[in-house]
């Protein structure tokens, strides 16, 4: 039936993988489809009034908000990009799992401590195994190889933030340096209202790439010199801790989102 139309976009909503049946068939189809974030719509049906939420309504304020503010077009992934992005999630579930596991141990008795080992092992080997596919996975697409060495020789920076930003982060290289911080969250965010200047912060954004930048950034400030000169700079000047880290995150993105777009290594 859509064939039968000419199709600008077809919007639909990021529901947990839902999407991504129809989503691979209209690929397969040559048709647009944008995949968009859910509170996006939420607030887009409050702003127009639409308070009432059935399936009928959700599609006519999904085709208003898709006219009105035309979503940047996803791009079709391939059946291993699938799996590299799909394998950065798993890992990164497991290694929360793990956590979970590591603290109950500690505060379990003995016996609850032994189950909290038991799955600790297992979870350690399921990790390897994930990682071992992902290693493979990210190695047999070639139009990453000379990204991925980019990326590797930078200090601080593991294959846990490669992989993250490799699948999770196309746009790494080809926006500048505000966009690329926008698009991860870590661009503080005006609150301002006539003479009153509000406290900036960081809003959206991708949680994930977010979430391994931070660890990435933990490590840089012990073993890069310029992240680590850099946050140290901002700590002695009296910023908090965290709001340096923030920074530091900020500054490591924006070094990577160049190195990529000139294609140079780390020369630091």
């Amino acid at each position: 039936i859509l064939k039968r139309y000419r199709i600008e976009r077809i919007t639909m909503e990021a529901t947990g993988r839902y999407e991504m049946a129809f989503a691979s068939l209209a690929f397969e189809m040559g048709m647009p489809v944008a995949i968009v974030r859910p509170i996006l719509v939420r607030q887009f049906a409050k702003a127009a009034d639409q308070l009432a939420k059935t399936d009928k309504i959700d599609a006519k304020i999904i085709a208003r908000f898709s006219a009105v503010m035309q979503p940047r077009l996803t791009a079709q992934r391939s059946k291993n990009l699938q799996l590299i992005k799909d394998s950065v999630t798993r890992r990164r579930q497991l290694i929360n799992m793990r956590t979970q596991e590591s603290n109950r141990e500690k505060v379990s008795g003995e016996e609850v401590a032994r189950s909290c080992n038991r799955l600790i092992k297992a979870i350690n080997k399921d990790i390897e195994w994930t990682e071992n596919k992902l290693a493979k996975a990210v190695n047999d697409e070639p139009a990453w190889s000379e990204r991925k060495q980019l990326l590797d020789s930078v200090p601080g920076v593991g294959n846990a933030l490669v992989w993250t930003l490799l699948s999770e982060m196309p746009e790494l290289g080809t926006l500048n340096n505000k966009e690329i911080a926008a698009l991860a969250g870590l661009a503080p965010i005006n609150r301002d209202s006539g003479k009153t200047k509000g406290k900036r912060r960081i809003l959206g954004g991708r949680h994930s790439v977010r979430t391994t930048l931070y660890m990435a950034t933990l490590s840089a400030t012990q073993c890069n010199p310029v992240i680590g000169g850099f946050y140290k700079h901002l700590v002695g000047q009296g910023k908090h801790k965290k709001v340096a880290l923030t920074a530091a995150m900020r500054k490591l993105l924006t070094i990577l989102n160049a190195m990529v777009r000139e294609g140079q290594a780390w020369a630091h």
